[in-house]
């Protein structure tokens, strides 16, 4: 069953770039996807979060 997982950036300021739900299966396939699009839209080295639904930290980078 899919669950909805929060992928979050943000500016050194704290301002957000990025406030985005997307589902996966699981939490492996959620980090996966969180890196992929970190990745596409160019944000893998700023600040970042994806949060589980459940509120486990899968992704963490300052």
């Amino acid at each position: 069953m899919s669950r909805i997982y929060k992928l979050t950036v943000f500016e050194p300021s704290g301002e957000k770039l990025l406030d985005e739900s997307f589902t996966a299966e699981n939490d492996e396939q959620a980090k996966e996807l969180g890196q992929n699009l970190l990745k596409e839209k160019n944000y893998q080295d700023r600040t970042h979060r994806c949060t589980s639904p459940s509120g486990a930290l899968l992704l963490f980078h300052r």
